[in-house]
């Protein structure tokens, strides 16, 4: 063992390599999650971590794997400190490597400080209430899901079903509403950084038309960093091309992991993401929009290196720490004291055999505030975003709808949405035995309504951008379907104000 010129200290030979795995001996003082890099016999340099440590012992993950090094003729060196990301605002426009190096042809962004991966600890204490909503322009999130700054709501979705596409489309058009001074002519100046002039401003989607939003405005940026993990290679190019050509990409920061990268660079890349966001959002005072895909990539490859590594396995192979390990990644959510910012997180995992109680989603359900489905039966049906409205939830919802944020029958409107689609399950299922002509006027009224919502609330384009607005019209249109009698969660001055008065859905009866 001698000290290296730079600091930590270096070992030759190790005592043994297994996978994406190597087992050094004879060292001292070596911590938890230190960097190390590793040099095979032809001074080809592989940077890893610890995973491990003990008494003379440390375990360290390659990322760029093992393949290649020898037991003799290996070199490990300590660097006595944890894995640092160079972050600024340049990053934003920019598409990196899982483990932040860029890969767009670029030049290395001009760092602004050097931030530990794994972040700072939050006091609880010093949390805001996430209380503000941001605009995605789907009418089944905006008016049914709300998302809410500094929320963490993850999307469940399956093998196949176009949880890609819905994730570029929220990219693509998420937004800040614009505040009453931002309508009288101030307007946020652009995300800063690569953009330049063609950044878009913050609420750009959502044009005049928004209500004002509580603290939202005002000179808050917007940005956005999407991490991708286990991608193949033309899923990347999707979303690299729909980021590009929509202008997006100004405001985007991409962390790709791709299918056939080391499957240890995954546990690196949403921290190496979520760490430029704490960096944009608590130290930049910007609003920032992280959308992970896919955590159930991430979660195989946590899987993966717990068994090699011989620890006793949980529910389906998977770590007993696998919740500790995910809520070390969505906690780093939420607004601040003292900072303008916030950061927002849209994970997104498959399930595998669609299968809802598998650990992934299920331990994800237990630690975010909510989730949202997707439906494979909607989708077979040809209905584009598939969001399935009755399992799908977001508990801050109430606190970032209603006058003053969205619209004051928001909340009311939501709720009858809700009770009567969720009566017309009911409704079908009776039809399914005695037949659609036998049921009465009111129960074929239910029919219609759900044809309605599904195909014209629940579905649109997929480049179609709604505003707050115009998604809770087309609410009212489909209710109009129904008699007045029906309406039990809406007032009467709001059944007087919205009922039947749209064009549209509402008039073909």
């Amino acid at each position: 063992m001698e000290i290296a010129e730079f600091g930590g200290q270096e070992v030759a030979g190790v005592a043994r390599v297994e996978g994406p795995i190597v087992v050094v001996t004879e060292i001292g003082n070596v911590g938890y999650d230190e960097v190390a890099e590793v040099v095979d016999s032809q001074g080809r340099l592989r940077r890893g971590r610890v995973l491990e440590v003990g008494e003379g012992v440390a375990v360290v993950e390659v990322f760029a794997g093992t393949t290649g090094l020898s037991i003799e003729e290996t070199h490990v060196r300590f660097l006595g400190r944890p894995m640092r990301l160079p972050v600024s605002t340049e990053m934003l426009g920019r598409v990196f490597d899982g483990m932040g190096a860029p890969i767009d042809g670029g030049p290395e962004p001009l760092a602004e400080r050097q931030a530990d991966v794994n972040g700072q600890p939050i006091n609880p204490t010093a949390r805001v209430y996430p209380r503000d909503y941001i605009q995605t322009g789907i009418s089944a999130l905006d008016g049914m899901n709300t998302l809410v700054l500094g929320q963490k709501l993850p999307l469940f979705s399956g093998s196949g079903l176009p949880h890609d596409q819905l994730a570029a489309q929220i990219v693509r058009q998420a937004a800040l509403p614009l505040s009453e001074r931002e309508m009288e002519g101030q307007a946020s100046p652009p995300v800063g950084g690569a953009g330049g002039g063609d950044s878009p401003p913050v609420g750009g989607a959502g044009g005049g038309d928004s209500p004002p939003v509580g603290g939202a405005g005002g000179g808050a940026r917007f940005a956005i960093v999407f991490a991708a993990m286990g991608v193949r290679h033309d899923v990347a190019e999707f979303f690299r091309e729909s980021f590009a050509a929509s202008g997006a990409l100004a405001r985007v920061a991409m962390f790709l992991n791709l299918a056939d990268d080391p499957p240890i660079e995954r546990l690196v890349t949403p921290r190496a993401a979520l760490t430029l966001a704490e960096f944009l959002a608590f130290e930049r005072g910007m609003h920032v929009l992280v959308v992970l895909t896919d955590m159930t990539n991430y979660c195989e490859a946590l899987r993966q290196i717990s068994n090699i590594r011989g620890e006793v396995p949980s529910r389906k192979g998977y770590p007993g720490y696998l919740y500790s390990d995910l809520a070390s990644i969505y906690e780093r959510t939420g607004r601040i004291e003292g900072s303008s910012g916030s950061i927002t997180q849209l994970p997104i995992l498959t399930m595998p055999n669609d299968d809802i109680t598998h650990p992934v989603p299920d331990l994800t359900g237990y630690i975010t505030e909510g989730q949202i489905v997707l439906s494979r039966d909607l989708f077979q049906r040809g209905i584009y975003p598939p969001i399935s409205v009755l399992p799908s939830l977001s508990r801050l919802m109430k606190d970032g709808i209603g006058e003053g944020h969205t619209r004051a029958d928001h909340a009311h409107l939501s709720a009858q949405l809700y009770a009567s689609y969720a009566h017309v399950q009911d409704v079908r299922a009776l039809a399914s035995v005695i037949g659609e002509e036998e049921l009465t006027s009111v129960d074929q009224r239910y029919l219609k309504f759900g044809q309605a919502f599904e195909r014209e609330f629940v579905g649109q384009g997929t480049a179609e951008n709604r505003t707050i607005e115009e998604t809770l019209d087309v609410g009212w249109r489909a209710l109009s379907i129904l008699p007045q009698e029906e309406l039990t969660r809406v007032t009467e001055e709001e059944i007087k104000e919205y009922y039947g008065k749209q064009r549209g859905v509402g008039s073909r009866e």
